[in-house]
């Protein structure tokens, strides 16, 4: 889970993603970037003729070369197309999504493009898409990762970076909240598909809920998608939920587990934890978020990383 602001991750160890060889230094033919795709050459013709996602370099008595920014803007459609999103809007957006090259990236988090060390092509265009406020790019994008790669993978190692880079822009600058919102809105969106889609009806859900006065509540969607792809159904009450609210709740629902999740020191109380209804057989109790102190009362869980988190609500509900 992030452990800071709505962003950042504490040692969580998934599969890197994207391709794992570095983009080629020099021009490839069709047939060259075919293989490198996994499309036919007869495709990549197509998405030329019709969407103008051609070969960019041509000297004088040879034939036209893909650059790696072509090349990028290719994997881009595919991994679009491959997630359902029309031929025509991926090419859009793939055509919006050219990369910057990264010493072109602003120094201290500022100006117009994020600062994303090490990050990939995937993570880049995400960021830029975010940064000019495209919700049809950035959704199709977070769409595309979480077929491909699963939901906590697509945190991790995509939505986790872009976001703290928002986050540190912001801090820098002052400026980025608009963007902030505008991706926080798309991958909750995102997300609820996953969750819709996959989960399965429970008689007695997990039940995630942030701390009374926690305004961040996009790690519980995240936990609840993650839940799902495993079949777990969840009940998630969001942000701000009061503590005599959550409390009927928990008491209504009977889960076999509670969540709770608390950005800020000021909001991570543990008076919540035990003031709870008591319940037979007692619900297992987690925590997660780096609102919450290192120590917590006894029978209490404190997850570091989304998948510590899933596990924990898994074991539970098991």
């Amino acid at each position: 889970m992030p452990s800071r602001r709505t962003t950042s991750s504490r040692g969580s160890v998934v599969p890197a993603l994207g391709r794992s060889e570095a983009a080629p230094e020099e021009p490839l033919t069709v047939a060259a970037v075919a293989r490198r795709l996994g499309v036919a050459p007869a495709t990549l013709r197509t998405w030329d003729r019709r969407y103008g996602l051609g070969p960019s370099e041509h000297a004088a008595g040879s034939r036209r070369r893909y650059t790696p920014q072509d090349v990028a803007r290719l994997d881009r459609m595919r991994r679009l197309t491959r997630a359902g999103v029309t031929a025509a809007d991926a090419a859009q957006a793939a055509l919006r999504q050219a990369p910057a090259p990264a010493r072109r990236r602003a120094r201290g988090g500022g100006g117009r493009v994020l600062a994303l060390p090490g990050a990939d092509e995937t993570a880049r265009g995400l960021a830029g898409s975010a940064l000019a406020l495209d919700a049809v790019a950035v959704s199709a994008t977070v769409r595309a990762t979480l077929a491909e790669h699963g939901v906590v993978a697509t945190w991790d190692e995509l939505l986790v970076p872009v976001l703290t880079a928002i986050g540190e822009r912001w801090e820098a600058t002052a400026l980025g909240v608009d963007v902030e919102h505008l991706l926080s809105e798309c991958v909750i969106g995102e997300l609820a598909r996953v969750t819709s889609r996959l989960s399965r009806p429970a008689a007695r859900p997990v039940l995630l809920a942030s701390a009374p006065e926690e305004m961040h509540a996009l790690p519980l969607h995240a936990l609840a998608a993650a839940l799902a792809e495993q079949g777990v159904g969840s009940r998630l009450l969001g942000a701000r939920v009061p503590a005599d609210a959550l409390g009927s709740a928990y008491r209504r629902l009977g889960p076999p587990a509670l969540f709770v999740w608390s950005q800020s020191g000021a909001t991570g109380g543990t008076d919540l934890l035990t003031e709870l209804p008591r319940l037979r057989p007692r619900p297992a109790l987690v925590v997660g978020g780096p609102g919450w102190p290192d120590e917590v009362p006894a029978g209490v869980a404190l997850a570091r990383t989304l998948v510590d988190a899933r596990d924990r609500l898994l074991d539970a509900a098991a």
